[in-house]
């Protein structure tokens, strides 16, 4: 009984983290077999995306600060689907008038959701990663990630030697998570490849949707390519990556203007992912 308990409050609070994706899906399910009047269905999705985030942070389920995160979330997503499409990865084939070039504007609050679910588990988990490599080296591997999205057009796709570099890099990182008062621990890689896994049945479900399409979907539905999952498990690591040290970047200037103020070391609390070796 005390495990179902468990079970049940982990589900409970996981469900609260994913308010924003749980509101993109529902929009896609809707607009797939209803017709909004005065609406094509991109510009309702899109006009859907806003209210929910404008609620999120009326409502304090988000902060000033998480919203930043997120907004440069979308403007990281926003970038990657305009080259991508343009190279004929996939495709977003309905009419609509808020839309760069032939990407709408709602896909950037596809990645924005990610962000937002890392964001609010952050918080309701009190995640702190150990043993987490130095800035300088996460801030690099994240950059590589994300302009091999762009080379592999052009040269090798290095996502191999990347995802082998990342084993080399985090082999001794781990998270902590916090649930009903137990602290549980967890190995970091095998967290992304979780996530990642999550993401990449989240995207059969919005493709099945309509939300976009891969080249073998424009005749019927098919399943995702299983190799997809390589990209969100990558895309998930430069997720938290920028998070954690954005996260660490605003501790730091905490400190900076506690010493400055009082002339005396601060009490903060360590930032919850710094545990370097």
């Amino acid at each position: 009984m005390q495990f179902l308990l468990k079970l049940f409050s982990f589900g409970y609070q996981q469900a609260l983290c994913c308010i924003f994706p749980v509101a993109i899906f529902a929009t896609l399910a809707f607009t797939k077999y209803v017709d909004v009047p005065f609406f094509y269905r991109y510009d309702f999705i899109l006009l859907v995306c806003v209210c929910v985030q404008f609620l999120m942070v009326y409502f304090k389920l988000e902060t000033i600060d998480e919203l930043k995160v997120i907004s440069l979330f979308h403007i990281i997503g926003l970038f990657l689907e305009l080259y991508k499409v343009s190279k004929g990865s996939w495709a977003y084939p309905e009419f609509a008038y808020t839309k760069l070039g032939d990407v709408p504007i709602y896909s950037g609050f596809m990645y924005a959701s990610v962000a937002s679910y890392i964001c609010q588990a952050w918080r309701r988990f009190d995640l702190r990663f150990h043993e987490w490599p130095a800035s300088l080296i996460t801030f690099a591997l994240a950059a590589a990630i994300y302009f091999n999205f762009f080379t592999l057009h052009y040269v090798t796709d290095m996502r191999w030697v990347i995802i082998a570099a990342l084993f080399f890099i985090f082999r001794k990182s781990y998270v902590s998570f916090v649930s009903r008062g137990v602290t549980y621990k967890m190995n970091i890689i095998l967290s992304f490849l979780l996530i990642g896994s999550f993401i990449w049945l989240a995207e059969n479900i919005s493709t099945f949707l309509g939300a976009w399409q891969y080249p073998n979907q424009q005749q019927q539905w098919n399943v995702v390519h299983f190799g997809k999952l390589s990209s969100w498990f990558l895309l998930v690591i430069i997720s938290i990556i920028i998070v954690a040290n954005l996260k660490h970047i605003k501790y730091n200037k905490k400190v900076v203007s506690l010493k400055e103020k009082d002339d005396i070391e601060p009490t903060l609390p360590e930032p919850a992912h710094v545990s370097t070796p």
